[in-house]
């Protein structure tokens, strides 16, 4: 249901923009990237119920020690600053524990800072979140909690963006887009700052408030330079296990995983801040050049893809097992291609080699793809919202 509310302030934010820099707030290629990452990252919840809502059902139907009435407005209070607390702790541990770091870093790894990175989200993260929440599941009832996880995700949309300026007053309680533009910062003050979600008060309780200063360069501190959604969301993880058994002693191996992505042995626990690499001003995000035509052709796809997406999720209760697993299957499959395609590579050891042997261009992906389109397409295993648009896709693929 938010979907719409989504598309209407991304638009907001290009008009916006326009009006204020005579220019877009972001790239086509990193755009789609985003996006990717946003679908993919809810594809599970296809096919297996919210892993937040079943823990703290389970939790508050077996454990819970008293019950706070639904209807008081002292328990929704209490559940906001309840949600929000847990956020930030989750948050920041996040950034501070390599292997939840390797989940969360899908989420920072933009160059641009829209409306289209809040949407960039992580498949893993979910798997790590739930447990900082559960407390509350010992006396706050499981509707009031999901109204406000809902709310706490869904107010961090707005923040990501660079067309609202200060706030006044404001941004001494609640988390503004400038406090969350130091936080998405590559710069060396911005790095583990600002961690909440609704409200700023917790991290100047904690000592990790940082105000917004110099101009902020976005992403990460060693840029990923790829848009292929998998390996944004895998690499991380690859290189954890690599240093892991490269890294000698049992001790140094676990402390690969639990302290911080800087780490290293003889290192503080978060790394050395010297060793942040310094910014120039003169850094250039990672932007292939690609024909407009391509650009087109990857813009009007993936609206097919939105459309198909969206579409599954309207249907999901009514679709076979087989049947969602298909369209989920081509989704993932139709958004590597597009990364790769707005990559516009020709490294044979890129990946995609490694999946396809002896592929030596990324256009023959999507030559497979659109094969696959027509056919299961042809086998009524994809459905369009709009049934006039079903000869239109045809046709085009």
């Amino acid at each position: 249901q938010s979907i719409p509310f989504f598309i209407a302030f991304i638009g907001l934010e290009f008009a916006v923009s326009w009006v204020q820099k005579s220019k877009l707030p972001g790239r086509i290629n990193d755009g789609i990237s985003s996006l990717s990452l946003g679908i993919l990252s809810r594809l599970p919840d296809v096919l297996f119920r919210s892993v937040d809502l079943i823990s703290y059902i389970y939790v508050w139907n077996n454990y819970r020690l008293f019950e706070l009435p639904w209807d008081s407005p002292w328990t929704w209070y209490l559940t906001f600053l309840g949600v929000d607390f847990a956020y930030y702790w989750f948050h920041r541990i996040s950034h501070e524990v390599n292997l939840l770091w390797a989940a969360h870093q899908v989420h920072h790894s933009s160059e641009d800072y829209n409306l289209f990175t809040a949407l960039r989200q992580s498949v893993l993260q979910k798997y790590t979140s739930w447990s900082f929440n559960l407390p509350m599941a010992l006396f706050i009832p499981p509707s009031v909690f999901a109204v406000h996880l809902q709310f706490n995700l869904l107010y961090q949309f707005w923040i990501h963006t660079e067309v609202v300026t200060k706030l006044g007053p404001l941004e001494w309680i609640l988390n503004t887009p400038s406090h969350h533009r130091v936080h998405h910062g590559r710069n060396p003050y911005c790095i583990d700052k600002n961690y909440g979600g609704t409200l700023i008060i917790w991290d100047r309780i904690f000592g990790t408030f940082e105000a917004e200063d110099a101009k902020v360069v976005y992403g990460l501190t060693h840029p990923v330079n790829s848009f292929d959604p998998i390996m944004l969301q895998l690499r991380p993880l690859v290189h954890i296990w690599n240093t892991f058994w490269a890294t000698p002693g049992f001790c140094n191996k676990l402390s690969v995983i639990f302290k911080g992505p800087g780490w290293g042995p003889g290192k503080p626990r978060l790394g050395l801040p010297e060793e942040i690499p310094v910014i120039t001003g003169k850094e250039v995000p990672f932007n292939p050049s690609v024909p407009a035509y391509l650009n087109c052709y990857a813009v009007v796809h993936f609206a097919v893809i939105m459309d198909l997406y969206t579409e599954l999720l309207a249907t999901v209760t009514m679709l076979s097992q087989g049947t969602i697993l298909l369209r989920i299957g081509f989704i993932i499959l139709s958004l590597t291609s597009f990364g790769l395609l707005m990559e516009n590579r020709q490294d044979k050891n890129h990946i995609i080699f490694f999946l396809l042997s002896l592929c030596v261009i990324y256009q023959i992906l999507e030559i497979i793809r659109c094969l696959v389109f027509v056919g299961v397409y042809k086998l009524g295993h994809l459905r369009s919202q709009f049934s006039s648009l079903c000869y239109a896709y045809e046709v085009r693929y």
